[in-house]
């Protein structure tokens, strides 16, 4: 957040206050915001007490959730676009769901008697590991992710892209960088600092070029974009050589074959 507020802060002060900075877009503005932020607290707290392969699935529907938040306010699509879509969302969903063996790795056997409050703690811990929760939270993730695309997808029509795509990055540094930072628990190796800093700035172009494509169709630009949760599988089996899942493989073919269908229908 704070590598994409560097970013796109002195662009917006650059640019001054826009015309179109009404009532309603500041209401589009804060929705934006505060879904994005709201729903990386909401997934990170499902991750921490569920599994990857529950809340990772459900999370990655953000598209579909702002798709159908953009047709309920209406938005037009075709019968044959829609049925496209809807494939996408599935299949991104498949794709994101990891392989069964990272989901849950067997502990390896200890074979020196364990107290009876750890084997109580330990039995706690892998119970969390299954918390109902998580996947509440995962949806609750969802909505806010969905809902901060659509407001971002609005925000875009009427105002500069710079400031349609300040809000999440502004209000995270308010919300989450400078307590860090006041608690002294802001910590950034110099490992971490460029994959901190990449991931910023590929949020930033991720979320501009959204904010382009939503000015000629939010439903579908919201789907399109959140095929990050396939692109991330497919590089992961790519790079590091991780096994896509059955399911993982068949989700990227349906999107891949949605993505064709839409960009036909639209030509």
């Amino acid at each position: 957040m704070l590598t994409g507020l560097v970013v796109v802060g002195p662009v917006a002060l650059a640019q001054g206050v826009p015309d179109g900075l009404d009532r309603d877009a500041v209401a589009w503005l804060a929705i934006a915001g505060l879904g994005n932020v709201g729903g990386l607290l909401l997934v990170y707290t499902g991750l921490r007490i569920g599994k990857v392969g529950v809340v990772a699935p459900i999370a990655s529907s953000e598209g579909a959730v702002a798709a159908v938040i953009a047709v309920a306010a209406g938005e037009t699509l075709g019968a044959w676009t829609a049925v496209a879509l809807l494939a996408i969302a599935i299949g991104i969903v498949l794709a994101a769901r990891p392989p069964a063996e990272r989901e849950s790795r067997p502990r390896p056997i200890d074979p020196r008697p364990v107290p009876s409050q750890a084997r109580r703690g330990r039995a706690r811990e892998e119970a969390g590991r299954d918390d109902p929760r998580a996947a509440v939270f995962a949806f609750g993730a969802a909505l806010a992710f969905g809902a901060s695309l659509y407001a971002t997808g609005r925000a875009s029509l009427d105002l500069p892209i710079a400031w349609a795509v300040l809000p999440p990055r502004l209000l995270g540094v308010v919300l989450v960088t400078v307590p860090l930072a006041v608690a002294g628990r802001l910590r950034l190796t110099r490992a971490a600092a460029p994959f901190v800093v990449a991931g910023g700035l590929a949020e930033v172009v991720g979320f501009v070029s959204y904010a382009l494509g939503a000015r000629h169709g939010i439903a579908i630009a919201a789907v399109f974009a959140s095929q990050f949760a396939a692109l991330a599988a497919i590089g992961a089996a790519v790079l590091f050589k991780e096994r896509l899942t059955r399911p993982g493989v068949a989700g990227v073919v349906v999107i891949a074959v949605g993505v064709a269908v839409v960009s036909a229908l639209r030509v």
